[in-house]
């Protein structure tokens, strides 16, 4: 599937049900844009989805195991509207710590990624997460 927003080849992933009220959508499968690191609702008949997500395609600094990718990535697609999003992103954030990843080294190294270009301002966003969290 192609992102919307850039056009880049995306990753698709079954969202685990614990985290369905945070998808877009609340979609079983969404797919995430390497690149400009947007989320979107995909179908469930997705191919991609039903095999292993390859995180490695978004950054070195990306976490790789599904147990902190998927709620990083859910809440790097949260973040576009972070007051409305602020609770959830909150919960997906401490996930991703509970699983062995800080959340705000990944996004500082994603910052400096030159193959990333985030489609929200992440480094103000960062600054505002970090808050969050602290």
């Amino acid at each position: 599937m192609a992102c919307s927003n850039c056009g880049s080849a995306t990753i698709s992933f079954f969202v685990p049900e614990d985290y369905r009220a945070d998808a877009p959508s609340e979609a079983s499968v969404v797919s995430f844009c390497p690149h400009c690191l947007t989320l979107e609702p995909a179908s469930d008949r997705e191919p991609a989805a039903r095999n292993e997500p390859d995180f490695s395609r978004v950054s070195n600094a990306f976490p790789t195991q599904p147990e902190r990718a998927i709620p990083l990535a859910l809440a790097v697609g949260l973040c576009s509207s972070l007051a409305t999003n602020r609770t959830a992103i909150e919960l997906l954030l401490r996930e991703v710590e509970r699983a062995g990843t800080d959340p705000l080294l990944v996004l500082d190294r994603l910052i400096a990624d030159p193959s990333v270009d985030p489609a929200i301002d992440l480094e103000r966003r960062r600054h505002q997460l970090e808050q969050l969290l602290y």
